[in-house]
Parts: C-alpha cells; sequence; structure tokens
C-alpha cells in the first residue's frame, strides 16, 4: 500500500487525512487527463465532459452502496455544507440545531443560512469529556435537543478537535422516533458532515440513517485534492433548492430553448446540485479511479486496518507519562484521528519537536482548545505508529 504513494521516504506521515497524497492510479488518471487537456482543451472536453462526471458518479455510487442519482460532485467539504445548508428550505421560525464541537465550516454555512430564512440557531453539548463519553450521552443529548421547531440536526461523524465519533445511527433512531408524530414538512433532517469518517468507517451513508452527508474526497480516501461529494437519500433531496446552477445537459439545453429547467423533471435534483462552470477537471475526472481503487481494497478491510492502527497509537500513547489522551478508546466512538495533549507543552510547538527529532508529521487542532494530532491510515504500518510513539515519549 505506501508504494502507492510518493510521500517523503525518511518521514513517518501521520497527517495524509489533512491533505492527500494521491496514490499511483489517481495520479496516472489526473496526469493523463493534464496532458489531455493542455494538447486540445476543447476536443478533450467535446470528447469527455459528457461522460466523465457521470463515470465519478457512478464508481462513487459502487463504493457507497448507492444510486449514481443520489450523489453530487463538489470541490470539498467546506463548498459541499455551503450548497446543502444554503439551499434547505427553511420557514421563519423554524430551528436548525447543531453542536459546540461542529467546525468552522458547519458553524458559519448555518449562520449565513439564519441570517436569509429568520430561521434560529441553536448549539448544544454532546458530551463534556471526550476521552470519557459514552453512546449513552452523545445520544441523551440529542434526544434532550430536539424541540418542536427544530427542522435540521446538523452533526459531524468524527470531530476533527477530539476525534469523537458520533453514533449516527443511535441517532438517527431517536430521529426516526421523533419524526413519527410529525407531519412531512416539520420532520428533523439529519446532516451529517461526514469527512473524518469517510473513507475510514465501513458502513454506508444509506445504513446510517442521515439523510444527508458531505465529505471532501482528498481526506480518508485519498481522493484527487479539490473534490467532494453529496449524498442524500432520494426523498431527502427535495428539501434543498441549487444555489448554483448546473451545467447538466438536461438544465442546459431546456434554457437554450426558453424553457425552465427547474420544471423539467428528468433532471434528478443531486444532478441539479452540481454546480457548472468550469472545474480542475483533471481532479474531478480522476474520481472515479480513487473510488475504483478504494473499492479493490474494500471498506471493511481499510476499517479494520485504521482501526488497528488507531487503537495501537492510543494504547501507546497512554502509557506514556506527562501524555492524556483525549480521543476516547473505544472503536465505536474514534476512528482514525487521535488527539492527545502533552503536560505543559503547548501543542503547535510539540508537532515541531516532533517532526524536527524523528521526522513524524502530525497537525494541530484548528479549534481554540489546541490538541496535537496525528492520524494513522491504510497508507502506514504499525512500525509507523510504534515509532511515533517513541518519538513522543522520547520529547515528554
Amino acid at each position: 500500500m505506501r508504494a502507492q504513494f510518493a510521500l517523503a521516504e525518511d518521514e513517518v506521515n501521520l497527517a495524509t487525512f489533512l491533505l492527500a497524497s494521491h496514490p499511483r492510479p489517481v495520479a496516472d488518471a489526473i496526469e493523463r487527463h493534464r496532458r489531455g487537456l493542455d494538447s486540445d482543451a476543447k476536443r478533450y472536453l467535446d470528447e469527455l465532459e459528457p461522460v466523465a462526471e457521470q463515470r465519478a458518479r457512478e464508481a462513487a455510487a459502487a463504493y457507497l452502496g448507492a444510486a449514481p442519482g443520489e450523489i453530487a460532485l463538489t470541490g470539498n467539504t467546506t463548498m459541499g455544507l455551503g450548497f446543502l445548508y444554503g439551499g434547505l428550505r427553511l420557514r421563519r421560525g423554524q430551528e436548525i440545531l447543531t453542536t459546540a464541537h461542529d467546525f468552522y465550516s458547519t458553524h458559519e454555512s448555518l449562520r449565513l443560512r439564519a441570517l436569509r430564512t429568520g430561521a434560529r440557531v441553536r448549539r448544544i453539548r454532546l458530551y463534556r469529556n471526550a476521552r470519557a463519553t459514552s453512546v449513552d450521552e452523545v445520544v441523551s443529548a440529542v434526544r434532550n435537543g430536539i424541540r418542536p421547531p427544530t427542522r435540521i440536526l446538523a452533526v459531524t461523524w468524527v470531530h476533527s478537535s477530539t476525534g469523537v465519533k458520533l453514533p449516527i445511527q443511535q441517532i438517527a433512531q431517536v430521529v426516526r422516533r421523533v419524526n413519527a408524530q410529525r407531519e412531512p414538512a416539520a420532520r428533523v433532517l439529519l446532516c451529517v458532515d461526514g469527512v473524518h469518517g469517510f473513507g475510514v468507517e465501513a458502513t454506508p451513508p444509506a445504513r446510517l440513517g442521515c439523510d444527508f452527508l458531505v465529505s471532501g474526497c482528498h481526506k480518508w480516501l485519498f481522493g484527487p485534492r479539490g473534490t467532494g461529494v453529496i449524498w442524500a437519500r432520494q426523498a431527502a433531496w427535495d428539501a434543498v433548492t441549487p444555489i448554483v446552477p448546473t451545467f447538466d445537459p438536461r438544465a442546459f439545453g431546456p434554457w437554450l430553448r426558453g424553457e425552465t429547467p427547474s420544471t423539467i423533471a428528468e433532471l434528478p435534483r443531486a444532478a441539479a446540485m452540481t454546480s457548472g462552470g468550469f472545474h480542475a477537471f483533471e481532479h474531478r475526472w480522476a474520481l472515479r479511479e480513487a473510488f475504483d481503487f478504494r473499492r479493490q481494497i474494500g471498506r471493511e478491510r481499510a476499517a479494520t486496518r485504521t482501526h488497528e492502527l488507531a487503537s495501537r497509537l492510543k494504547q501507546g500513547l497512554a502509557e506514556i507519562d506527562g501524555v492524556q489522551v483525549i480521543t476516547p478508546m473505544k472503536v465505536a466512538l474514534s476512528a482514525g484521528i487521535v488527539c492527545f495533549d502533552v503536560r505543559n507543552t503547548d501543542a503547535g510547538q510539540f508537532v515541531d519537536r516532533l517532526y524536527r527529532s524523528a521526522r513524524v508529521v502530525a497537525s494541530v487542532t484548528p479549534y481554540a482548545r489546541r490538541y496535537i494530532r496525528l492520524g494513522p491510515s491504510i497508507l502506514n504500518s504499525a512500525d509507523d505508529v510504534d515509532r511515533a510513539v517513541r518519538a513522543v515519549r522520547a520529547l515528554v
């Protein structure tokens, strides 16, 4: 697996989840499309544009166990969240419920949507102590947080601030029980920022029980940089209005004929949510190879490997005096991200020292409370993890 990536040979990179290195099949596809575009962009676009996005969607659907018509293509997670939350149909007086643990992209997308609609945004805490939290604590917080005006529940599958993985399936059960007592227009829609579970966890979005899942493809999936997806249940797409015009010919063609594109029933909402304009086509079209590559490996194998390495890392760090592991030890509440704190040490300075002393690449959580963050993935080995643990122990 490691040989598929052009990473520096003398480093242990445990931060590839931040922005991925391309595996060889993806890099080769990007280069092939780049050469075609550089040689004759007009003719290459004429040849591939009608089919390349559909092939990428079909490959994504095969990997996710979904239908191609349920998947919209975006440029990254933030863009996907902006498209989703910016287009959700809300009435004045309805409420968007989110959490204090979500990232800036969710909070800001929701704030901007509330400004345009008059809907209220409310935040709740799902746990007080990340490393000691439980499924019951998280699910109870959600259950108690939903109120009659709540229309949207916006959560993140794996928190980049702590490494906590939410029990989305159990949360979805709570939402289903609430919705059983509501009219369709008032039912709670469960929207998930899935970026740090996407490419790690084996459960496909349809089995999670959420209505929407948004993710970039250039983190744990190791897809082309500058790519992402929005998945939604077919029925849930009706709750979203596209905010950027699509170039799908089923919309563009009617416009040319003087018709209204929104009246064309055959245009799936996911296609309408895939924005038009010119993109980094060589990257977007290489999504096909990215999903095919991961499908050959298998979701289950990738999940097992990632969890094995993350557990090994957490156990090793927990044995070091002066180190406090923030991420829960249980697999049910964690994925690949491992956050920890070193007593009386600035997180950023420690990350720099870790690289200078042992060439171990780490990152810092981009939040007010900063932790050191490592993320072993399928391109790492047990030796990589052990080397990182030894390097931390030597610096504490």
